[in-house]
């Protein structure tokens, strides 16, 4: 869907025609001005990864990331940095990276103070206000803010237990969850 907002001359006399196209997603509240960022937008509802490595079985939902993929089989990192050694698969990586030497934090939140070196920080955190969570199981009504969240979640849909602890038999779904049992039960006591 779309909305075409139009200021006729007489509700706006310095401007004769000012419009504006959004198009917004049918599943939540993203609203963009670009056609190509809706199409992108919908792909973290659907799961639709249409951009396929030829060289393995690894697929993506951008371009971009398949581009900077690619780069992991060939080792090229074209982008450098001119303050440290550090260099980068993508330009807008390395223009991030540049930001932890300027202390640029460009990407503000207009309710709170918060600012962040990258937009898609900024997408994340304005979750804490929209209360948006567009990460939703395909088994239960619960859905997150964070994938990373919906994927720890989806381990209570399933039987994978893939972190085991390598001094006894306990297993468990999640890292954080052995690292605890490993400090409690089978660290070295120092008497």
């Amino acid at each position: 869907d779309s909305l075409s907002l139009e200021a006729s001359p007489e509700q706006s006399p310095s401007l004769v025609s000012v419009q504006v196209k959004l198009h917004f997603c049918p599943h939540c509240t993203y609203a963009t001005k670009k056609k190509g960022d809706i199409k992108r937008h919908l792909r973290t509802h659907t799961g639709e990864q249409p951009f396929h490595c030829h060289l393995c079985p690894a697929a993506f939902t951008e371009n971009c990331k398949l581009v900077a993929h690619l780069r992991t089989h060939t080792g090229e990192r074209p982008f450098s940095c001119n303050h440290c050694d550090a260099s980068f698969k993508l330009k807008g990586s390395l223009n991030a990276h540049v930001r932890t030497h300027t202390g640029e934090r460009p990407f503000s939140c207009v309710e709170c103070n918060a600012s962040f070196l990258q937009k898609p920080h900024l997408v994340t955190h304005m979750r804490t206000h929209t209360g948006e969570r567009p990460f939703s199981c395909v088994h239960c009504s619960a859905s997150f803010g964070h994938k990373t969240t919906l994927i720890q979640h989806m381990t209570k849909h399933s039987d994978e237990r893939p972190f085991s602890c390598d001094k006894c038999h306990a297993s468990f779904t999640r890292k954080n969850n052995l690292r605890d049992h490993m400090s409690r039960f089978h660290a070295k006591k120092v008497t």
